[in-house]
């Protein structure tokens, strides 16, 4: 989830403050390397490297740039690690045109192949360079502007949105397919960015293109064209009127809610980068050929990586050693060898419990890969490659999208290595988005109901069970009640005592167990417990559990992954109750970097 924003205005002047203040203002997207372009009577200058906005500002003097159009991106690695040629903005082969994007152009080697054999100078791997050269190469044959950019778009596969300019020009272009974009309309000046938070110290009045448009920004007004057949089209003027909070929070009263509900598009933008991505082949042949296959994490990334060892036996027959990291070195790494794979997950890629297993790994000779958010983290550097997330920045410190998004990968691996087909997973996105509107207010009450217990449990079986251990860890971690995650069929041996009138006990089913689950409902609801059931529609778990919480028709395998959502809004729900900030709990912190 990179930050772009694009400046326009009607003669020269310093646009250094303006572009700095704007980076600024989107930081909170996440970001590994910054970067500013200023295109001024033929001339453009362009100043940008690894670092924070204000350390790279200072570096490059880019408050002292001047011109009359400006572009600046933060950048969130996906394609090519962070490094100063992997910057954006980027430079086309002539240095004629410069240009930024944010999102994932998920034919980004392919598209950089066919340039270079075109004779096009690319100078890095980033997909943001992609963008500008799939611009230049229909402007070498002889396409005017507007045309060269709806030819550019058809070749541009993912979820994106993208600013360009030319040197000899007065105008900035600006569209979009699937990620944010917004212009901005103000007095000798209009400009264009990926969220609202830059805009909105210049001016609230907007014009929101959709996808498949194009935006042309003069000083002095903007006009929307169709990708598709290139006319005019109509797109009304708004005044924004929420606050820099809410709107850097989408309208949500929290990061952690507004991260819940970004997991649909998450998901969508991973697909299309697992699709795209040679090394996922290479990947699923090691795993193949591998003697032992570990998945090593923790936290919530073991829980994702539980999760995905069932997938693999359920689809794959491959049976996989889920294992905490800490608990790897003395237990596994002693007996591993070259013969094995491991894939080691992180949602920071800095988790040092997990770099110590890696360190033990590697020391036997273990083919060992990743699965990171943050390319360019210790992990991805340290593994023989790395697959991303794809979820952008994740501030609320409880992993949300980072979670699902791990057990999306472990679930499209899992396909890949049982030769199924990957597209039956399209679908993913679109059932979280129905399992939210499903599941909200019925959740809502059912906090309302419980927020008093300060003991409970969440139980599951199969791939359900560490979807329990995860549900539990995010009640545990915002709420401060200690719930507890077991196998759903552990439950009677020990743990049944502590059950007392209303004591309550979630279970999360994926269909595929539904005598287990209910068997291990009465043996709670006839001790006066208050049994909560997600689940899809069954008449069996509605006869018997106190409350269905149902998720939508799906297979097993994705109906697990839908039955964390529940789960992460009853934790929000119960946290916001009590008083206390889901964002930022206490003791807690997202990355740990100790032993």
């Amino acid at each position: 989830m990179c930050g772009i924003f694009g400046y326009v205005t009607n003669k020269e002047e310093a646009l250094g403050p303006i572009l700095i203040e704007a980076a600024e203002r989107l930081t909170y997207r996440g970001y590994d390397s910054v970067g500013a372009a200023t295109l001024n009577n033929g001339n453009i200058d362009l100043r940008k490297d690894v670092g924070k906005v204000d350390a790279v500002a200072a570096k490059y003097n880019i408050a002292e740039m001047r011109g009359q159009r400006g572009i600046t991106q933060l950048r969130w690695a996906t394609f090519g690690e962070p490094s100063q040629v992997n910057s954006q903005p980027h430079i086309d082969s002539d240095g004629d045109m410069v240009g930024a994007h944010n999102g994932n152009v998920v034919n980004n080697v392919e598209l950089r192949e066919q340039f270079i054999a075109e004779g096009m100078t690319v100078r890095s791997q980033n997909d943001g360079e992609t963008c500008v050269h799939a611009v230049e190469r229909y402007i070498n044959r002889g396409y005017e502007f507007i045309d060269a950019i709806r030819l550019a778009y058809g070749d541009l596969e993912g979820d994106y949105a993208f600013v360009i300019g030319r040197a000899n020009d007065d105008k900035l272009y600006a569209f979009k397919k699937g990620s944010g974009m917004v212009v901005g309309l103000g007095e000798g000046f209009t400009c264009v960015s990926s969220d609202l938070p830059s805009i909105l110290p210049l001016t609230r009045e907007v014009i929101r293109p959709q996808d498949g448009e194009i935006v042309t920004l003069w000083a002095d007004k903007v006009e929307v064209r169709s990708v598709k057949d290139g006319k005019l089209i109509d797109r009304k003027q708004e005044t924004v009127t929420e606050s820099m909070d809410a709107v850097q929070k989408g309208g949500y009263p929290h990061f952690m809610l507004k991260e819940i509900h970004e997991q649909s598009q998450v998901a969508r933008e991973l697909s299309h980068v697992l699709n795209g991505n040679k090394e996922v082949d290479v990947l699923v042949e090691k795993m193949k050929q591998a003697r032992h296959l570990y998945f090593i994490g923790c936290g919530t990334s073991y829980h994702a990586a539980s999760v995905g060892a069932v997938y693999f036996a359920q689809l794959a027959g491959r049976a996989v050693i889920p294992v905490l990291a800490p608990q790897f070195v003395p237990q596994y790494a002693p007996t591993v060898n070259h013969e094995d794979v491991g894939i080691f997950v992180s949602q920071s890629g800095e988790t040092k419990d997990v770099l110590n297993a890696l360190e033990a790994a590697e020391a036997r000779g273990m083919a060992c890969f990743g699965l990171a958010n943050v390319v360019g983290s210790t992990l991805t550097k340290a593994t023989s490659f790395s697959l991303p997330l794809c979820c952008g920045y994740e501030i609320s410190v409880p992993a949300t999208k980072t979670f699902t998004n791990q057990v999306v990968t472990f679930l499209y691996l899992a396909y890949k290595m049982a030769g199924l087909d990957t597209r039956e997973l399209d679908i993913i996105p679109d059932l979280m988005n129905k399992t939210l509107e499903m599941v909200a207010p019925q959740v809502e009450a059912i906090a309302k109901d419980i927020n008093d217990w300060n003991d409970m449990y969440c139980l599951g079986y199969g791939a359900t069970y560490p979807i329990a251990l995860e549900g539990a860890l995010k009640l545990k971690e915002i709420t401060y009640a200690h719930c507890e995650g077991m196998l759903s069929t552990e439950f009677k041996h020990g743990p049944l005592s502590a059950v007392s009138k209303g004591f309550p006990i979630i279970f999360v089913s994926d269909g595929s167990a539904v005598p287990l689950i209910i068997s291990g409902i009465n043996e709670v609801k006839v001790r006066g417990a208050r049994t909560i059931v997600i689940g899809e529609e069954d008449a069996r778990l509605r006869a018997n559990g106190d409350d269905l919480i149902v998720l939508p028709k799906s297979d097993p395998q994705i109906a697990a992954l839908l039955g964390v959502l529940p789960l992460q809004l009853l934790s929000y729900h119960m946290s916001v109750m009590r008083g206390f900030d889901p964002d930022f709990p206490r003791n807690l912190s997202k990355t740990l970097t100790v032993d």
